[in-house]
């Protein structure tokens, strides 16, 4: 699998992360078997939260022995200097490490949450004293929604963040305002050299009403030749890699596709595109979840 440069991380993290969402309920032979899957294909970037249920207890024994070829990020929903300065150190016992390469702000989606991020006693202080104090290398912001392009984008111009993360792919690239958004996120992330790390990457409808066959809180595509172009869509686009799916039978497919990414040409991305109303796109104006 081939890498990309995560920026001024100067990092070259594999195009597939794992999104440990996937040990959200799993026992430590099932994570094992994940995490053993993963190295197999090159995967070299881990993204661990505490809100994904047991991933950072799952995760956390295999850590020492894997430290030093692990590119490791973390993040906390706390909004605080106290409930973030707290979080992060619960996180790096309970990881069984010392520091995090990289510490991001989660779910970010909306402007009131980058408010009380941003604000005096807000979370980023408590970050940014713990980068002083090693404990982290750098510092990123993640989220979803439809609004979160353009969230990050005024994220950039408070904070000049290391990375960020948002969700892409085709089928919400047919909104003409959420492609704008994006596309100016890309361009100053380029400009800034920010890493840019994507979810959502094989995401093809709500649940809305029908009966969930995966785990993942949207129904994902699961058939390897949807995934191969939705991953190649994604990929095409100027960023570092995508975060894998919470789902243990998509996990192989996107891996696999990720080893396989062939980049599309512009006629191409914009025939996908152009199809992308046979789907239902995740998140639209208004909608964060």
């Amino acid at each position: 699998m081939i890498t990309r440069r995560l920026g001024r991380t100067e990092h070259h993290s594999s195009i597939a992360i794992l999104g440990t969402a996937i040990y959200w309920e799993i026992d430590q032979a099932g994570a094992d078997a994940i995490l053993v899957k993963a190295l197999e294909y090159g995967v070299n970037h881990f993204d661990v939260a505490p809100s994904y249920g047991q991933a950072e207890e799952r995760l956390g024994p295999r850590m020492p022995d894997l430290r030093e070829q692990i590119f490791l990020g973390c993040k906390t929903q706390e909004r605080s200097r106290e409930g973030a300065a707290e979080e992060l150190r619960s996180s790096l016992k309970r990881m069984r490490v010392d520091h995090f390469d990289l510490y991001q702000f989660h779910a970010v989606t909306t402007m009131e949450a980058l408010d009380a991020i941003t604000a005096p006693g807000g979370a980023l202080e408590a970050v940014v004293e713990a980068q002083r104090a090693g404990l982290t290398r750098f510092i990123g912001i993640t989220g979803h929604g439809f609004d979160s392009p353009a969230i990050f984008s005024e994220a950039l111009r408070r904070f000049d963040f290391d990375t960020v993360m948002f969700p892409l792919n085709f089928i919400q690239y047919a909104n003409p305002i959420f492609r704008r958004n994006s596309e100016e996120l890309l361009a100053t992330c380029q400009a800034k050299d920010v890493g840019v790390m994507i979810i959502k990457s094989v995401a093809r409808a709500p649940w809305g009403e029908r009966q969930r066959t995966h785990t993942t809180w949207y129904e994902p595509f699961d058939e390897a030749g949807h995934i191969q172009q939705a991953v190649n869509f994604v990929l095409s686009q100027n960023v570092t890699g995508i975060c894998t799916a919470g789902d243990a039978s998509v996990f192989p497919l996107q891996l696999q596709a990720c080893a396989n990414f062939t980049p599309l040409s512009m006629a191409e991305q914009e025939a996908l595109i152009a199809r992308a109303g046979q789907f239902e796109p995740l998140f639209a104006p208004g909608i964060t979840a």
